[in-house]
């Protein structure tokens, strides 16, 4: 072992105990650690950042853009309305929603098909009154299995892609890891939909993701061309239960009809007196094709990159008294007040005529910078993390459209994935279902930094001759086992490793190896770089291997120990299913 080569797996050693400790932040630790190498002579400072400009980290940043693009469109929840129902048994339930997950997955970041598809699983549990935490994981574990099915479904297989590009000249392709990625997809979501479910505990729900929204009493407005123009207040009710929204009542032109209304046909003009908490009650106004007071002022549910903010009213508060009929709120800031929640009481007065008092949490909507200067001009105080995008629902077909073009460019061959994902990103700027203000911030730039610093250490395990000495150590152990046994150890080290550190820390580490070990049995790199790519993707033992399960650990009221209950069984299934796979697939 070399000088170099020892200096460097001290720097490794040293950056796997960090991340897997967890103290510090580990874009922190990966930077300190790019430091390092080439501090000790490792990295030539000009190649250093090199890791910022590869496709990789491109890739990555610009799945996450087209991914909220898509989204915000509504594109999402359009698919996501077909598959949620309490009714269904549980292991049915399960099934559908790991498909759905697996499914959205596989076009756009497994994460925020999580995002998505958690707060659904939650309202179907709470529905249904049964524990979340029987459903939530296998949710988080189908949307990684989906995740693995193309190239832009998960980070671990943009890496594994472009590694190949750069060690063999050609990268795989969108469409490379399916049949793998296929396979396992449907044997772990049969599994954890009639098994692995069973060996979770039932524990009470936790707080959601969402935190405690309270209910808002509030009021949509029947726009032109609606598709609820003609039918009664009691033809919306179905579609008001499925969103968990009651309707109060029916306001015609300025005055609240007795009772309930359920009789009376809804007209152009009319207003819905409705309840229940902000995402729900956006999401029946975009089904029910409902739009705001003042809509006109700032484009109404079908405007350019809207929220929807919770702002709690102070003592001083400019608007303590008053109406927002009065302040002219819609004229002036272009902000409309959807709804008031006053300690859960109920109010007939229309929502705009009612004076606001101290303690009230106002729900307004508009254009992010409106709501700001609105919020100051009021003296309301907007409250942490209740911001919520407004979605564009009218765009979902052309989001649609956008990106099966993008992709398509990329499978027949016109334009690399970074062109073509570039072209989606300006594409959705343009149809406006993604704002300029806010692009940057749709970026994860902890996992980008991570990526970028690590590439550089990644190529200088390999220059170093590092990977080398790990694949003959393998090799040497192995050495009177098939390939196909090479490729099982290969992929139990990567899967372990990758239960424990970041999936794309666990690939670039992990690549190199692979290659080594190929060119040392004389075989074809290839099975091994996508056993990798498998095994980088599949952390269902610990809620830090992969962000799903960090994400679900909350909502789910999970402990550590409950992953591998479930987890350890399906990286068995996952590596029994893989590897005949890619033997048949790939071959050697």
């Amino acid at each position: 072992m070399t000088t170099e080569q020892i200096m460097l797996f001290g720097i490794l050693i040293v950056l796997f105990g960090m991340l897997v400790w967890g103290r510090f932040r580990y874009d922190l630790v990966a930077f300190v650690a790019l430091l390092a190498t080439v501090l000790l002579g490792l990295i030539e400072p000009g190649a250093a950042f090199g890791g910022f400009g590869h496709p990789a980290v491109v890739i990555i940043a610009l799945v996450l853009i087209v991914s909220r693009g898509l989204m915000n469109s509504g594109a999402v929840e359009l698919i996501a309305r077909f598959v949620i129902s309490s009714d269904r048994p549980l292991p049915v339930h399960i099934g559908v929603m790991a498909v759905a997950g697996a499914a959205l997955s596989a076009v756009i970041n497994n994460v925020a098909a999580l995002a998505l598809l958690m707060t659904l699983d939650i309202d179907a549990a709470r529905k249904a009154k049964r524990a979340v935490s029987l459903s939530l994981m296998p949710l988080s574990f189908g949307t990684i299995l989906g995740g693995m099915i193309t190239l832009i479904g998960t980070p671990p297989n943009i890496v594994i892609a472009q590694y190949r590009e750069d060690a063999l000249g050609a990268p795989f392709s969108m469409f490379d890891f399916a049949p793998v990625g296929i396979a396992v997809a449907v044997v772990g979501i049969a599994y954890v939909a009639f098994i692995g479910w069973r060996l979770l505990p039932a524990r009470p729900d936790a707080v959601s993701l969402e935190g405690d929204a309270g209910l808002y009493v509030a009021e949509a407005r029947v726009k032109e061309g609606s598709r609820s123009i003609g039918q009664t207040v009691g033809d919306l009710y179905s579609l008001a239960n499925d969103s968990d929204v009651t309707i109060l009542g029916l306001v015609r032109q300025g005055k609240r009809l007795p009772g309930f209304s359920r009789a009376r046909e809804l007209r152009q003009g009319d207003f819905l007196a409705l309840e229940g908490d902000p995402k729900q009650i956006e999401a029946f106004m975009g089904a029910a094709e409902l739009d705001t007071v003042g809509a006109e002022h700032h484009g109404g549910l079908l405007g350019k990159s809207l929220s929807l903010v919770e702002v709690i009213v102070p003592e001083d508060a400019r608007i303590v008294g008053r109406t927002t009929a009065g302040l002219r709120l819609v004229q002036k800031h272009g902000v409309t007040l959807l709804g008031v929640s006053r300690q859960g009481k109920r109010f007939r007065e229309r929502v705009r005529n009612l004076p606001v008092k101290a303690g009230d949490v106002l729900l307004l909507i508009g254009p992010d910078d409106n709501i700001a200067a609105a919020s100051a001009w009021l003296g309301v105080l907007p409250l942490e993390n209740r911001r919520l995008e407004v979605l564009q629902r009218t765009k979902a077909l052309a989001a649609l459209a956008i990106f099966a073009a993008s992709i398509a460019l990329t499978v027949i061959g016109v334009a690399p994935l970074t062109i073509s994902l570039g072209l989606c990103v300006v594409a959705y700027l343009a149809l406006g279902v993604i704002g300029g203000r806010d692009f940057y911030a749709l970026i994860e730039w902890k996992v980008i930094v991570l990526l970028a610093c690590l590439i550089p250490v990644g190529a200088a395990l390999e220059q170093t001759g590092g990977s080398q000495l790990i694949a003959g150590l393998i090799v040497t152990q192995t050495v009177d086992l098939p390939p196909w046994a090479v490729l099982m150890v290969l992929m139990v080290i990567t899967m372990t490793l990758s239960d424990f550190l970041n999936n794309v820390a666990t690939a670039l580490i992990a690549a190199p190896i692979g290659v080594s070990i190929a060119n040392t049995l004389d075989v074809s790199p290839d099975p091994f770089l996508m056993g990798v790519a498998v095994a980088a993707s599949c952390a269902f033992l610990t809620p830090i291997g992969h962000k799903n399960n960090t994400i679900i650990m909350g909502p789910g009221n999970y402990q550590f120990g409950d992953y591998w209950r479930m987890g350890l069984i399906l990286e068995v299934i996952v590596i029994a299913v893989s590897v005949p796979m890619i033997v048949w697939v790939w071959g050697f």
